[in-house]
C-alpha cells in the first residue's frame, strides 16, 4: 500500500475540525498531520512542511480561505469547506478540487476524496508519459538519455557518469541537477555519489546494492528509504 496522503484542516470552528478529523481517520489513504484555526497558522505550517491536501474553510477572521489561496503562490490541492455557496464559482479559479457545504456528510466527503485521488492519478500518468528521457550535454553536445536504459548515475566532480545498458557517458551536469530531472518513482539517491534505477537493482544488502556486477555503496541516511521502496 502506498504512503497515505498528508492532509491539513484549516478552519476556525472546532466542530468542523471534529467532523473532518473523524472522517479522515476512517480513510487509511489519508493522514491528518496538522490542524490550524486561522490562515496565519496555515501559512506558517505550509512554509516548512509538504502537504498533499488541504481542507480549507472560507469564512475565517483576519485572512479568509480565498485570501489564503491568493497569497500562497503554490498551495496543496484544496477542498473548500463552508456554510455558504456564493464562492463556489470563484474557487475553481484556484485549482480547488471540490467545494463542501456544511454540515458535511460522510458520503459527500468520500466523493470529494475520490475527486482528489482521480486528479492525483491523472497527474502521475501525465508525468510518466512525458518523462522518458533526459537531455544532457556530453562532449559539448546535447543528447537524450533514455531513462529505461539508465542503470545508475555516479558523481564525478562537476560532472556525472551515466552508466547505461550499452555504454557510459560523462555528462556536464551536477548530481543534484541531474536528480531533479528524474521521475522519483523510478530513481533514488542511495549515496551522496550515486543515484540508481530501482528496477535495475539485482541484489541488495544493508551496505550496498549490485547492478550489472557493479557494487554500489548505500549511505546510512538512505538505508531506511531504500528498504521501504524495495519492499514495495
Amino acid at each position: 500500500m502506498r504512503e497515505p496522503k498528508k492532509c491539513i484542516i484549516v478552519d476556525d470552528e472546532p466542530a468542523a475540525h471534529y467532523v473532518l478529523a473523524n472522517y479522515i481517520k476512517q480513510n487509511p489513504q489519508l493522514e491528518l498531520v496538522f490542524q490550524g484555526y486561522n490562515g496565519i497558522e496555515a501559512m506558517d505550517y505550509l512554509r516548512e512542511n509538504p502537504v498533499d491536501l488541504m481542507f480549507l474553510d472560507i469564512n475565517m477572521p483576519e485572512i479568509s480561505g480565498m485570501e489564503l489561496l491568493k497569497i500562497i503562490p503554490t498551495h496543496p490541492k484544496t477542498i473548500l469547506t463552508t456554510a455558504y455557496s456564493e464562492y463556489a464559482l470563484e474557487s475553481y479559479d484556484y485549482g480547488v478540487i471540490d467545494y463542501l457545504l456544511k454540515p458535511i456528510y460522510f458520503p459527500r466527503f468520500l466523493k470529494a476524496i475520490d475527486r482528489f485521488f482521480a486528479a492525483e492519478t491523472a497527474k502521475v500518468k501525465t508525468e510518466e508519459a512525458i518523462v522518458n528521457s533526459v537531455s544532457v550535454k556530453v562532449d559539448g553536445y546535447f543528447m537524450d538519455i533514455e531513462l529505461d536504459q539508465l542503470l545508475f548515475a555516479q558523481s564525478f566532480g562537476n560532472y556525472v557518469k551515466l552508466h547505461t545498458i550499452k555504454r557510459t557517458y560523462l555528462a556536464s551536469i551536477t548530481t543534484s541537477e541531474f536528480e531533479k530531472c528524474l521521475p522519483e518513482k523510478n530513481f533514488m539517491r542511495i549515496h551522496k555519489s550515486y543515484i540508481v534505477a530501482l528496477d535495475k537493482i539485482e541484489t541488495t544488502d544493508k551496505d550496498f546494492v549490485i547492478i550489472k556486477n557493479e557494487k554500489l555503496p548505500v549511505g546510512i541516511t538512505y538505508k531506511r528509504e531504500l528498504s521501504d521502496r524495495i519492499k514495495k
